[in-house]
């Protein structure tokens, strides 16, 4: 049975910007005061929904703040607005009055977040949300496995946060992979006693096994690797654990392929280009299992997702 969370509605809303920095070479946060009916609804949305951002208005950063290889790809035109999800939501206060506040990170790689960079403090944007539908709780859960890969982060961390406040009494572990130090979207402390930590999963007290591609920090080797060694080795109860995974489809696939053989839940988080994020574009379609093998049945990434149970979805199609 799922949780009593359900999302709520969605509007077109405006975001104050209150700050954006870089936390890593290629990687941003940026943090969004919302209007008050955007507080409202995004005082309700869940871990792995998400918004579409309008970043057609903004301007380029001068062209030496633009990584070289970016700068060809930065000219283009932005026709539609972009979907990012959230590390974080949580509720401010101040004389003004009480808001909710979007944390989002970001990854400078195309014309849209190559100019997201130059937002700064009292910018505005506009973006619609919250969309889609998010991880869901299982009233039987104690034990919360976070499996992420590279820009999969985001929704990643928020759940985390969400389940310290909503289920404390969930031992929750998080894995972590990229393909190098590089690509680690966290604020990753190196070099101390214990090795490599990460301060969003540290601050909630949350263990965390690190691997990447190339060994440069955390164990050589894919994320899911440290999964299945860890699941071999604690043999948690699978009808008391879930898997919650968002990252490369090939990391989601062998998360899946993990939990099929262990018998435990495992919910993903799936990527697809989306043009609209409501359901009208039909361009973000996510191939589904149905009790007859030979006619599956596509459904939409933005509005029957991006949270998928494992078990349904066909994989390859996305990679």
């Amino acid at each position: 049975m799922k949780s009593e969370h359900k999302p709520g509605s969605k509007a077109l809303v405006q975001a104050l910007v209150t700050a954006n920095e870089p936390i890593r070479p290629r990687f941003w946060k940026l943090l969004l005061k919302l209007d008050p009916e955007g507080s409202r609804l995004f005082s309700k949305a869940l871990p792995g929904q998400f918004a579409q951002f309008d970043l057609s208005h903004l301007s380029l950063p001068p062209a030496e703040a633009i990584e070289e290889t970016l700068r060809d790809r930065a000219e283009r035109t932005i026709l539609l607005r972009r979907p990012f999800s959230f590390s974080d939501i949580f509720t401010s206060y101040s004389e003004q009055g009480t808001y909710v506040c979007l944390e989002v990170i970001y990854c400078v790689l195309g014309p849209a977040t190559v100019r997201m960079t130059s937002l700064k403090p009292g910018d505005c944007i506009s973006l619609i949300g919250p969309l889609g539908n998010g991880f869901w709780y299982p009233e039987t859960m104690k034990n919360a496995l976070l499996v992420t890969g590279g820009m999969g982060a985001p929704p990643i961390l928020h759940l985390a946060s969400f389940l310290r406040k909503s289920y404390p009494h969930t031992a929750v572990t998080a894995f972590a992979g990229a393909r190098s130090i590089d690509y680690m979207p966290f604020e990753l402390k190196i070099g101390n006693i214990t090795g490599a930590t990460v301060e969003e999963f540290e601050r909630l007290n949350i263990p965390v096994h690190l691997a990447t591609d190339d060994g440069s920090v955390g164990r050589k080797g894919f994320v899911t690797e440290l999964l299945k060694e860890w699941i071999e080795k604690q043999k948690p109860n699978p009808e008391q654990t879930v898997i919650y995974a968002c990252g490369p489809e090939p990391m989601l696939a062998a998360c899946a392929e993990i939990a099929f053989r262990t018998r435990i839940l495992c919910q993903v988080s799936m990527e697809r280009m989306m043009a609209c994020g409501i359901g009208l574009c039909q361009s973000c379609a996510v191939r589904i299992r149905t009790d007859k093998p030979e006619s599956p049945i596509y459904q939409l990434c933005c509005k029957d997702g991006p949270v998928f149970d494992s078990r349904t979805v066909i994989f390859g199609e996305g990679q």
